[in-house]
C-alpha cells in the first residue's frame, strides 16, 4: 500500500471483529512507532499493551467518571460495568505515554514526537489491515487512570489506541481542503 492511500482511506474503528490481533502484528506497529522523528532523539514515548484485567480496569475509571453524573447508585454502577466490560472487550488496546522533561521547549517538542509516533501506529495498523480507535481527554491525567496503568511519576499518558480487526468501515467523513487552512506568506 501507498502513504497517500494509507492516509487518506485510514478510519476510526469503533466495531472490532471477534479476532485476535497476535503479538506479532502489535511488534510491528511499535516498531514503526519509534521510527517517528523526535528533536534531540529523546524517544520521549513509552507503550503499554493492555491485557484483559489492564483494560477492564482502566475501563472501571472510564465509568466512574461517567457514573458520577447519575444520582442512581444502580444505574451508576450499572454504567461502570457496561464501560468496564466494553473495554475489556477490546482485541488490544495500547496507552501511549510521553517522559515529562523539565525543559518546557522539549516537553513540547517531546509531545509532538510522541503524536507522531501515535500516527505511525495508526498507519502501520492500516498497512496490516487493522483497524484502530483514539481515546483521549481528561481520563488520561485522572490519577485513578494512572494508578490502574502503574504509570510512573515523570510520564504523562497522551492517548489509548484501540486496536483490532475492523467488524465495520465508516464512510470518511467531510474534510476542508488544504487551501482553506492555508495562507501563502510573501
Amino acid at each position: 500500500m501507498d502513504i497517500w492511500s494509507a492516509i487518506t482511506a485510514r478510519r476510526s474503528i469503533k466495531a472490532f471483529a471477534d479476532r485476535p490481533v497476535d503479538r506479532e502484528a502489535i511488534e510491528q506497529l511499535l516498531a514503526a512507532a519509534v521510527h517517528a522523528p523526535n528533536h534531540r532523539l529523546t524517544q520521549p514515548w513509552r507503550f503499554l499493551v493492555l491485557g484483559p484485567a489492564a483494560r477492564r480496569a482502566f475501563g472501571e475509571v472510564l465509568g466512574a467518571r461517567k457514573a458520577k453524573k447519575i444520582e442512581d447508585p444502580a444505574a451508576a454502577q450499572a454504567t461502570i460495568e457496561k464501560v468496564a466490560a466494553a473495554e475489556a472487550a477490546i482485541p488490544v488496546t495500547i496507552a501511549v505515554s510521553v517522559v515529562v522533561d523539565a525543559n518546557p521547549e522539549v516537553r513540547e517538542e517531546d509531545y509532538a514526537a510522541t503524536m507522531m509516533a501515535v500516527q505511525n501506529i495508526l498507519l502501520a495498523a492500516h498497512d496490516l489491515g487493522l483497524g484502530t480507535h483514539l481515546r483521549s481527554g481528561a481520563v488520561m491525567d485522572d490519577p485513578r487512570t494512572r494508578a490502574a496503568l502503574a504509570i510512573p511519576d515523570g510520564e504523562r499518558v497522551v492517548v489509548m489506541i484501540w486496536v483490532g480487526y475492523a467488524a465495520s468501515v465508516p464512510e470518511a467523513k467531510p474534510r476542508k481542503g488544504a487551501a482553506e487552512l492555508t495562507r501563502w506568506l510573501p
